[in-house]
């Protein structure tokens, strides 16, 4: 496994994988050092992360290979199958999958997403549209959600 570290407009991420794909990109918080030279195994996520921020990519297509049980797995498919720019609720994830009695168990599993941004799970907010848990901090929650949808005309929050 390989790890590097990248400045983004939000803090450090921390990105971590092999030749099977990316299995772990986490945000940090307080100042971290970047990484110089950036693993070739990395430098495509690394590549693709920048141009996110830049407002120049909308969707990864970088190999990633997350762990977690089938179940959470299965959440983590759905979350990527959430446009750019739009937002659905824990709700929405769980008809999805068949049973709305697992409302907790997504919310759960949307937590542990070991993927921050690739599997977006920044744009699962409230029934009610409010912003909710999110494990990098609500702020970077928000600004996420606004960098997707600048209009002002169409301010989520």
């Amino acid at each position: 496994m390989q790890t590097a570290y990248v400045k983004t407009p939000v803090g450090t991420a921390e990105i971590t994988g092999d030749a099977n794909g990316i299995s772990v990109i986490h945000v940090l918080d307080g100042a971290h050092a970047t990484t110089k030279k950036i693993p070739p195994e990395l430098k495509e996520a690394a590549s693709q992360l920048s141009e996110y921020f830049q407002g120049k990519r909308q969707e990864f297509t970088f190999k990633i290979n997350p762990s977690g049980s089938e179940f959470q797995q299965n959440v983590w498919k759905e979350l990527l199958k959430i446009p750019y720019g739009k937002t659905v609720s824990y709700m929405d994830i769980t008809k999805k999958l068949g049973d709305v009695k697992a409302i907790r168990a997504v919310a759960s599993a949307n937590g542990k997403n070991p993927l921050w941004i690739v599997v977006p799970c920044h744009r699962v907010v409230g029934s009610d549209g409010s912003l909710t848990g999110y494990a990098g901090g609500l702020w970077r929650k928000k600004w996420l959600l606004e960098h997707e949808n600048p209009s002002p005309q169409q301010s989520l929050f």
